[in-house]
């Protein structure tokens, strides 16, 4: 029996490794909405907490780059919903 691919960030990209896409993804966007069902506030600080680390992140691997908001990509589409 195959595992299904769990759409988790490869950091310090933050990429999924299963998709190549930008984190989160289409398939882990499901997965959370799924497990904080019954609690969107609790999604929102969660997905608030990763946004913060993604940030360091990123600008740990790009230093001299200028690094995009990343609000809509962790927080927005989550707050649209």
């Amino acid at each position: 029996m195959r595992c299904a691919p769990k759409h988790r960030p490869l950091r310090p990209s933050w990429r999924c490794p299963n998709c190549g896409t930008h984190w989160p993804c289409s398939a882990a966007k499901l997965r959370l909405l799924g497990q904080f069902r019954e609690d969107r506030p609790g999604l929102l600080a969660y997905l608030t907490k990763v946004q913060r680390e993604a940030e360091a992140d990123l600008t740990k691997l790009n230093p001299d780059a200028a690094l995009p908001d990343l609000t809509s990509r962790f927080v927005g589409w989550a707050e649209r919903r």
